[in-house]
């Protein structure tokens, strides 16, 4: 498939961009520092863009591509941008028809202890160093209640995100965190965009939001 990918410098861009070239997909990676991809193999194609400042672009790219990616993550300080970064690439999803796949966040999920409370609500759950980036992806899932005339996927990250090796082996949940045997959801930054060229492939033909985690049940 021809991929675009939004974001594509970040720990979650940059672990689908690679998983996506290792299975033979065409990408086009943006991102606002461009320097950050020159060690990428030559077939990607690259292009320096600020998603706010240049929509009409941002709607011929999704345009030229099969699908599209979004990985993209404000700036420490500039969380609430989030939301308009996701309107963006919604409103040009809706103009040219193309898919796209959006990285969320674990905020909205409810815990795996019945509690009924989710990772944004769970009292002394977050550390408020991301509980703006936490707030910025509950609105940011608001939003795509009002294009249920886009094929949108969110797949939400567990609570932990971290540097890891590749294993190809995670559990898919919806609306609840996955937990592994310790009680914690976690995923490395590479078995989530793993997970991410998995969603892509098997397509979808309407809205739903995911999640993923690791699940090993041999080490509980």
């Amino acid at each position: 498939m021809k991929i675009v990918l939004f974001g594509a410098t970040g720990d979650v861009g940059t672990a689908t961009l690679h998983e996506a070239i290792k299975r033979g997909h065409s990408v086009t990676a943006i991102a606002r520092n461009i320097d950050k991809l020159a060690h990428m193999p030559g077939e990607v194609a690259r292009e320096s863009l600020d998603v706010l400042t240049n929509p009409e672009r941002i709607t011929a790219l999704m345009a030229e591509h099969d699908v599209a990616i979004s990985a993209l993550r404000p700036i420490t300080g500039s969380e609430s941008l989030l939301v308009d970064l996701s309107k963006v690439l919604l409103d040009a999803a809706r103009k040219t028809k193309t898919p796209i796949y959006l990285t969320g966040g674990a905020a909205t999920l409810k815990l795996a202890n019945d509690s009924g409370h989710t990772v944004l609500t769970a009292p002394d759950f977050l550390p408020d160093a991301v509980r703006p980036i936490a707030e910025a992806c509950a609105k940011q899932d608001a939003l795509f209640d009002q294009y249920d005339d886009v094929q949108w996927t969110c797949l939400r990250p567990p609570a932990m995100l971290f540097q890891g090796s590749l294993t190809g082996q995670y559990v898919r949940g919806t609306d609840t965190l996955v937990p592994d045997h310790d009680g914690m959801a976690r995923i490395s930054f590479a078995d989530f965009g793993y997970a991410m060229v998995d969603l892509i492939e098997a397509g979808n033909g309407g809205q739903q939001r995911l999640t993923v985690g690791y699940q090993n049940k041999a080490a509980a």
